[in-house]
């Protein structure tokens, strides 16, 4: 059989038009699917391993769906169908994993979410996350990874979810005042009753890997890693390949940023958007930045790539077991983004690219106080 590259396969689906998008959910092809599967590009096959032995997850062209900005954190919040049409319509071109967390909305997200999956739950990986304290509604925040509310939270998700399992289920933030043994004795307590399947962290430092790692073998690590926050580079994904656990970038293009869509005169809905309390969206920093977007559309434009595609595709020539989330609310910037797959890098490029944007100094700090712990 002729094999079908991404490109090919994804323009198959979303080449239908606008109208596609807000029919009701199809299965997708799996001849086609499978036979994208078996398409390689630079970083290797097409499906990327999370997680090792018995812990491991296939994710189809290395790249997830990231659900947070369809109701949290990014201004605008489109129409709830839309974003249902949209995460449907992922699954369609063969996105097989899906983030959410109790936290977007707070809970809004993970009701989203569950909806829109529940025509397909059996055939895709759904990730969730719990460690916040929410009180009525809203963030206090402060982190609770205590094990009772451990519990009492993931019960409410599957609620939410409309399912009787999380396959990957993520501490958001590491809690000080709880041990990481604790929360992953809890965990390991969980999958033990089938409510969750996998373990994961959310920017957690090395000594916190190797805790939950000895109690609950962890499938993956989840932290914000992109051309601008390179640091894990350093120490989280060492010990990562050392233990063979996954790694997750989250918003692996800035924000938004890497893509170009933003800069010092973007208005953002204040009530709706945490970029503008962060220091590297303030506008002099955004600025100060550009020289990346520079590199990145000079690069792109001389290969047929757009800036967020080169942006994906350092990320997953960085080790082929690092699979990244990208948010989106647009059906073309879906496409954009899993089209990245098919952008392969020469190793004098990578070099070059790398040696290139590394020299270029970073503004402003990623939060306002460390995350990592």
């Amino acid at each position: 059989m002729k094999k079908m590259s991404r490109r090919n396969l994804l323009k198959s689906g979303t080449l239908l038009g606008v109208g596609a998008i807000s029919a009701g959910p199809v299965a997708p092809d799996m001849k086609a699917v499978t036979s994208a599967r078996d398409h390689q590009d630079g970083s290797g096959s097409s499906v990327r391993t999370l997680g090792s032995g018995k812990n491991a997850i296939e994710v189809n062209y290395g790249l997830g769906l990231g659900c947070m900005g369809m109701s949290f954190n990014r201004s605008y919040i489109p129409e709830r169908n839309k974003s249902i049409a949209l995460i449907r319509k992922a699954y369609d071109m063969g996105v097989n994993l899906f983030d959410t967390a109790e936290a977007y909305g707070p809970f809004t997200n993970e009701e989203l979410v569950g909806e829109a999956i529940s025509p397909f739950r059996k055939n895709i990986t759904l990730c969730s996350k719990f460690g916040f304290h929410i009180q009525n509604g809203k963030m206090t925040g402060g982190l609770n990874s205590q094990p009772k509310h451990i519990k009492e939270v993931v019960n409410q998700s599957l609620t939410r979810l409309k399912t009787d399992h999380i396959d990957l289920l993520y501490q958001h933030r590491v809690d000080p005042n709880v041990p990481m043994e604790d929360v992953a004795g809890t965990v390991k307590d969980l999958i033990a009753e089938g409510k969750a399947k996998h373990f994961g962290l959310s920017e957690a430092g090395p000594a916190s890997i190797r805790k939950a790692h000895a109690v609950q073998p962890l499938t993956a690590l989840q932290t914000e890693f992109s051309l601008m926050s390179r640091e894990p580079l350093q120490d989280v994904i060492p010990v990562c390949e050392e233990l063979g656990i996954g790694f997750v970038p989250y918003s692996p293009l800035s924000r938004a940023y890497l893509t170009g869509y933003i800069n010092e005169r973007t208005v953002y809905v204040a009530t709706n958007d945490n970029r503008p309390t962060l220091p590297r969206y303030k506008p002099d920093a955004l600025k100060a930045n550009w020289k990346i977007i520079d590199v990145l559309t000079a690069f792109g434009n001389q290969r047929e790539v757009t800036a967020a595609q080169v942006a994906l595709a350092w990320l997953a020539a960085q080790k082929p077991w690092i699979v990244s989330i990208p948010g989106t609310t647009k059906l073309a910037h879906l496409q954009e983004n899993l089209w990245s797959s098919d952008f392969q890098f020469t190793p004098e490029e990578l070099a070059s690219f790398t040696a290139e944007i590394t020299a270029i100094p970073i503004t402003g700090d990623r939060y306002p106080t460390p995350q990592t712990k």
